[in-house]
């Protein structure tokens, strides 16, 4: 330990206690069906209960969040999670229930949902909402088998094979369109970080073998696309579809709706844009909204009123479904936390959030314009790209800077993405963050664009972090070479594989 950091080996290196919290007599039964006999030794060290809760809880204090401080992650959208909103998911009567309940007993956690997919709705101006999809790239796959159900319901499913996504996109956009069978068209951005009306054009041809076409807005340079009203009318014209990623929404809540700049269909990150947690594996919520055309192809469940009740309508209810995604009816819980947040601020609290949040975001442009290079000129949306361009002339990189905000007590932004320009740097800051902690980071950030014009500070830049636990790791060859030491100590590790596959 050093400063209260904790060092703490692994479990498989942990010594046996003379006093492990468990001893239970040798059981009489078969071997178990994970491939183990019963009692067999694997390897595991034999612990007290104090040792195995100190293990887990000083691992616990390794992990960074929200919590902690500044969460500057750009396109992630990491921003504070409302206590409130986890009161409200504790509440008996949302975490005790089960899907597989009669829906007559379940009638409130029905008319939440309900009421979830109306807000949504008038939110974003589509009248069709599904809530099942889990996340956002299973509401990018929800949202692009919706669009191929409609073309083939028009016998244009075989004809049109083409989706056309920007070279700045999520990555998940061409992989969800490969996924879906279609061929990805790339649209190239222009020196504008922006699309043209000139590169659409270009890409779409005639328009004859299109489906649609994937845009997050505002886009992954943190800008909005200035020409996507015009853009998404000759979509529209040749037969295609807009799907636009929803990741950037916390944007655009409350003060623009995307129908209005021509959106088909649209996933909504809940756990993004309405606080939810996200990150270390989930659980997310990724909710299509789409157009009253598409809205026969939507995934089941719905949930519908019928009079003074709600029912959930599934496949057999909606022929035309593109089917159901997720064994049951999404992630509720994220439901409730999402409903809470949005009655707790109203529609202008929800302004406010969108404002605040771009409003951050130019302020830490503004302030690290002159020490950082920025690409695109103007303002930006709720994030901000920066490039390492003025602190190459120095040797030093974009994984240098990101390293040294460690050293400065900050998690890193997201570095080489959008990877439409070299050494690239998003931030996100997010509408909760005071002027005081953004002014924090606009500190670190300068002093180590200062230190990588210093000849005698540069060389430390190299090294950063310094204090932490665990300093520089090799991420690729850590990928290529894994340490398999620990499997090798299983008694008889193929059992184990075996029992896995």
């Amino acid at each position: 330990m050093k400063a209260l950091q904790y060092e703490e080996k692994l479990l498989w290196e942990k010594e046996r206690s003379d006093t492990p919290g468990v001893d239970l007599p040798k059981p009489k039964f078969s071997p178990l069906r994970t491939g183990f006999q019963a009692r067999e030794a694997i390897g595991l060290p034999q612990l007290s209960e104090p040792e195995v809760i100190r293990h887990f809880v000083r691992m616990s204090t390794w992990n960074y969040s929200i919590d902690h401080g500044l969460f500057p992650l750009g396109s992630c959208t990491m921003k504070h999670n409302p206590r409130l909103n986890e009161k409200l998911a504790r509440l008996a009567g949302f975490s005790q229930i089960h899907p597989l309940q009669p829906q007559e007993s379940v009638q409130g956690a029905l008319a939440l949902m309900y009421e979830l997919r109306s807000i949504l709705s008038d939110l974003t101006g589509l009248p069709g909402v599904a809530l099942s999809p889990a996340a956002g790239a299973h509401g990018e796959l929800a949202g692009l088998m919706t669009i191929r159900c409609a073309h083939v319901a028009k016998g244009e499913g075989e004809k049109r094979r083409v989706m056309l996504i920007p070279d700045s996109a999520h990555g998940t956009n061409p992989a969800t369109a490969a996924m879906c069978g279609y061929q990805v068209r790339v649209i190239p951005t222009t020196e504008t970080g922006r699309l043209t009306l000139a590169a659409f054009e270009a890409a779409l041809g005639d328009g004859s073998d299109v489906a649609g076409m994937m845009v997050t807005n505002p886009n992954t340079c943190g800008l909005f696309e200035t020409e996507i009203c015009e853009i998404s009318d000759l979509l529209h014209k040749a037969g295609g579809y807009f799907y636009c990623d929803g990741a950037n929404f916390n944007a655009l809540v409350g003060r623009i709706k995307p129908v209005d700049f021509g959106v088909d269909v649209l996933h909504l990150n809940l756990h993004k844009t309405f606080s939810t947690p996200h990150g270390g594996g989930g659980p997310g919520s990724g909710p299509i909204c789409v157009s009253g055309a598409l809205e026969p192809f939507l995934p089941a469940p719905i949930v519908v009123k019928e009079g003074a009740n709600f029912r959930l309508l599934d496949c057999s209810d909606r022929p035309a479904t593109c089917g159901r995604l997720k064994g049951f009816h999404g992630q509720f819980g994220m439901h409730v936390r999402a409903l809470a947040y949005i009655l707790s601020h109203g529609i202008d609290g929800l302004r406010a959030v969108s404002d605040k949040a771009v409003l951050n975001a130019n302020y830490i442009l503004a302030k690290l314009r002159n020490d950082y290079f920025v690409p695109f000129n103007g303002y930006c949306m709720h994030e901000c790209l920066l490039t390492d361009r003025l602190q190459k002339e120095n040797d030093v990189q974009t994984i240098d800077i990101a390293k040294a905000l460690i050293e400065y007590s900050f998690h890193p932004m997201t570095v080489y993405f959008p990877a439409i320009r070299p050494g690239t740097m998003l931030i996100e800051p997010t509408e909760t963050e005071t002027k005081q902690s953004l002014d924090r980071f606009i500190e670190a950030m300068k002093a180590i664009a200062l230190a990588a014009k210093d000849p005698e500070k540069r060389q430390a830049l190299h090294e950063m972090p310094l204090s932490s636990p665990r300093r520089r790791i090799d991420e690729v060859k850590a990928a290529k070479f894994p340490v398999l030491r620990y499997w090798a100590r299983l008694p008889n590790p193929n059992v184990f594989k075996n029992s896995i596959n």
